[in-house]
């Protein structure tokens, strides 16, 4: 597999004030960051949070449709936008399959007054709070050691023991990027952690 993350864009304007802001999510497999993320989008609608919707390369699944779900290009038209620096973020996670974020759709969503919501990876992350600054904020989610981890990974019985054991040894490698977010999350307790980190977006968003 190869992957490979862009470059930190320069000289690109942060978005105007007024419009939304930026609410970044990063967490080693098994955080329970998907959990948390989720709640607040279905509980708290008045925070107009809204996903950044991404580009990929790869063909479209079932239901899912140019727009929506992601915008589906071809890996040249992928690559050319790489070229011309139109990516906030991306990654080629093997040969061909691309995924990423553009900068203009992040600007025409948070045009619309939405506060826009990334779930990335911890690269990615520190890339989009680098570019924006305080019109982002980054949050780490992080189960409270390694040990509670691998119980949550053998409890969702949905991977090998090999398997499980390479999330882990990712996840400690996560965990160093924890200092470069602005707000580390302990997901001890479900309902306190999903209280803190709801405290942490109004003040943000005040």
């Amino acid at each position: 597999m190869t992957k490979q993350s862009a470059p930190i864009p320069q000289g690109t304007p942060l978005l105007r004030r007024g419009r939304g802001r930026l609410i970044i999510f990063s967490a080693p497999s098994g955080s329970g960051k998907s959990t948390i993320v989720q709640w607040l989008m279905k509980e708290h609608p008045e925070l107009r949070l809204a996903f950044s919707i991404s580009c990929t390369s790869r063909q479209p699944r079932g239901t899912e449709r140019d727009g929506v779900e992601y915008f589906f290009l071809t890996p040249a038209e992928f690559r050319h936008k790489i070229e011309a620096g139109e990516f906030l973020e991306y990654e080629e996670v093997y040969e061909d399959r691309f995924y990423g974020t553009l900068k203009s759709q992040v600007e025409t969503q948070a045009a619309k007054g939405e506060n826009v919501v990334f779930d990335v990876d911890v690269k990615g992350g520190c890339n989009i709070k680098q570019h924006y600054g305080d019109r982002a904020l980054s949050i780490f989610i992080q189960a409270p050691s390694i040990e509670e981890l691998r119980r949550r990974l053998v409890a969702r019985a949905t991977d090998t023991p090999e398997a499980i054991e390479d999330r882990l040894a990712k996840a400690s490698y996560e965990m160093t990027f924890a200092p470069r977010f602005d707000h580390v999350v302990v997901n001890d307790n479900l309902e306190q952690a999903e209280q803190q980190t709801l405290q942490l977006i109004r003040d943000f968003l005040k």
